[in-house]
């Protein structure tokens, strides 16, 4: 509203709102992982403190204004003293110019460019109208009593916007860099890509970069909302929000401070709030028709009595009117509804799962089918070798021979093999390697074509194999060398501890759940056994996705596809919702999902949808009960049994209640 943009540039009377863990808790909890910290070590918990501006100077006048009110009505009422007409006239006008100097300014303004319905202009009638008719000080109790409720939407609209942004702008205000063999503390965005940074143990990590020293764990959950330590190894990534556990550990910088990932995070929950939802959408194409309709119902409820009523008195069916007119102000749905979209992503983002607007919020309580893929998914996606079984050469030969084709391979099967073969000679060299998607690799070895991946490789160039090898359960590689077939090794994944819980919580709300995957069917049926998957479907490219996602569509169902962001970005696409896991290791994940999920839990793809239906639910019940109150008010109104006072406080106490309702949500737990 731009009442509220009129009084947000406020400057005092500010007060820290806090969400910082306690120091000593938060030392406990990293006891309680099995670390232990130095007595002087300064834990940095993690939140900035939420400064929220109340802006009592910004709001004087209305202060001033509600004293007035305040002492006049005691005077009269208390001590029964009567003020002369004009004397009374002149206080309460003070008064009320205090209280709505600026709605009457937007309402002139509004008016002159040819806008005369909205709720500045629609309040400004109904209190000149109590002023009319001698209601002076109903007509100040209307201004006064509004802007006190527009002032505290705005705190309330601030803080909500503010707790978002504080959720996620962890990153520390100095970090230690390492600058010609000597410590310097400076502010992160002074320290330039490849330097060295130095992080004790309590500390959060200010950059993106690349650990440089020993072995140290991270508390990741400022970053995931997992608390437990996470133990990083030489050369692997640490991400600014990480907390530095228990050793001092130094890493290089790999990204700039505006370029971190935590950055174009908190960049994109920030965006999200500028996303409306449909139901935000539509409240606002409501407010434009709803306030013409209630002017017009408003002087038709002055006007048509006097055609059928004997005693027809204007004044009286005036007052009913503005009446009428004070408690149809659409303020508490049209501040509320996006304040629970506001509380709805704050929510989601407090558990680690970033919404890229209220409108995805709206989808995944629509949502009847989980579509998810396999490997990293459901399954850690950390492969391991299990049996070499070689076909006419030795089992080192095949192990060396396929681990020289994947030598460069960024494939989690392939990495396997390469751990594997880490012992075995690492002198070959294969060339002329190329990958053939959804299939595996080709090269040449020693002048000798050399094809390793699946079944459909084979079959692809025309290599003959054992056909009982079909019935195999783990993922295979299968080898050729110079056109025969040599041999296969079989590696298995491992299903995520919490995949099992995830999938009957899905099934506890109704949603069927289908995995999808490029490995082969058995290994897809052993999976989706153990799990409890009511479809599954394997050997798939990545083309084989899109139709099966685009057949369920066909059949009707709301879809949310799972998967890394990356290979599965055409079928992210085509979902009604598109959900990425473990979004912090990857840009294109970012870029690609509706919805990211920051760490690896298939749980939190629940999580995400009850965020979802928490939010609507809250959203509705605002709709409703700010409708029902206003029903209920407007038919007292216009029988005459309501008054200014009572409208006012009903639509005033009905927008607080609407704000604290939508407030509540940021403390519901998914």
């Amino acid at each position: 509203m731009e009442l509220n943009k009129r009084t947000s540039k406020q400057s005092s009377g500010r007060e820290e709102l806090s969400n910082i863990t306690d120091v000593a808790a938060k030392k406990e909890e990293i006891k309680q992982d099995g670390y232990d910290l130095p007595g002087d070590v300064k834990v940095d918990t993690g939140r900035k403190a939420i400064k929220v501006d109340f802006g009592f100077k910004e709001n004087w006048n209305l202060i001033a204004a509600f004293c007035i009110l305040a002492v006049m009505l005691t005077l009269e009422y208390g001590f029964g003293i009567e003020f002369p007409k004009l004397g009374s006239l002149i206080i309460n006008a003070i008064a009320y110019l205090l209280a709505g100097y600026k709605v009457l300014d937007l309402a002139f303004r509004k008016a002159s460019r040819g806008d005369f319905f909205n709720e500045f202009v629609l309040m400004s009638v109904a209190t000149l109208g109590a002023f009319y008719i001698g209601e002076y000080d109903e007509g100040v109790a209307v201004m006064v009593f509004y802007g006190i409720g527009e002032w505290f939407q705005s705190i309330a609209v601030k803080r909500a916007k503010a707790s978002i942004k504080a959720l996620l702008d962890i990153r520390p205000e100095e970090v230690t860099v390492i600058r010609n063999g000597r410590a310097t503390v400076v502010h992160p965005s002074e320290v330039e890509m490849g330097e060295v940074i130095q992080m004790k143990p309590g500390e959060k990590v200010a950059l993106d970069g690349e650990l440089v020293s020993g072995n140290a764990s991270f508390n990741t959950a400022a970053l995931t909302g997992e608390s437990k330590p996470d133990t990083k190894y030489k050369g692997e990534p640490v991400l600014a929000g990480m907390i530095n556990l228990n050793t001092v550990s130094e890493a290089k910088v790999t990204a700039l401070f505006k370029d971190s990932k935590l950055s174009r995070i908190l960049e994109m929950v920030q965006d999200a709030t500028a996303r409306k939802s449909q139901t935000q959408l539509f409240i606002s194409r409501f407010a434009k028709v709803y306030t013409p309709i209630v002017f017009a119902l408003a002087f038709l409820l002055v006007a048509l009595p006097y055609f059928f009523v004997d005693d027809y008195n204007f004044n009286d069916w005036l007052y009913r009117g503005l009446v009428f007119l004070v408690i149809s102000c659409p303020c508490a749905l049209v501040v509320s509804i996006p304040l629970g979209y506001f509380g709805g992503i704050g929510l989601a983002s407090r558990n680690g799962i970033l919404f890229k607007g209220g409108n995805f919020l709206d989808v995944m309580t629509k949502v009847n089918t989980i579509v998810m893929d396999k490997t990293g998914t459901l399954t850690k996606g950390v492969f391991r070798v299990q049996q070499v079984v070689p076909n006419k050469i030795g089992k080192d030969e095949l192990v060396r021979l396929t681990a020289a084709l994947e030598r460069n391979s960024t494939h989690p099967v392939g990495k396997a093999v390469i751990d594997y073969a880490n012992n075995i000679d690492r002198d070959t060299v294969a060339t002329d390697v190329e990958e053939i998607t959804g299939h595996g690799l080709k090269g040449r070895i020693e002048g000798k074509e050399i094809l390793a991946g699946n079944l459909k490789l084979m079959r692809k160039f025309g290599i003959t194999y054992p056909k009982e090898i079909e019935q195999t359960v783990d993922t295979i590689v299968v080898v050729a060398f110079d056109n025969q077939y040599v041999g296969y090794i079989t590696i298995a994944d491992e299903i995520k501890e919490d995949a099992l819980q995830a999938v009957k919580d899905m099934h506890a709300l109704s949603i069927k759940t289908v995995m999808l995957s490029g490995d082969k069917q058995s290994v897809v049926d052993n999976v989706a056994k153990q799990i409890g998957i009511d479809e599954a479907y394997g050997d798939l490219l990545p083309e084989g996705k899109v139709e099966q996602v685009q057949r369920l569509k066909n059949e009707g169902r709301r879809i949310a596809f799972v998967g890394d962001g990356v290979n599965d970005a055409p079928v992210i696409a085509l979902a009604d919702a598109g959900i990425a896991m473990g979004g912090l290791g990857s840009d294109a994940t970012i870029e690609t999902a509706d919805v990211v999920i920051q760490n690896d839990q298939p749980s939190r793809i629940v999580s995400a949808i009850r965020a979802g239906k928490h939010t609507r639910r809250i959203v509705w019940q605002n709709i409703i009960l700010a409708m029902t109150v206003k029903v209920i008010v407007l038919t007292l109104g216009a029988g005459g049994v309501a008054n200014l006072w009572e409208a006012v406080i009903a639509d005033v106490g009905v927008a607080l209640l609407a704000i604290l309702n939508a407030v509540r949500i940021q403390r519901m737990k998914i």
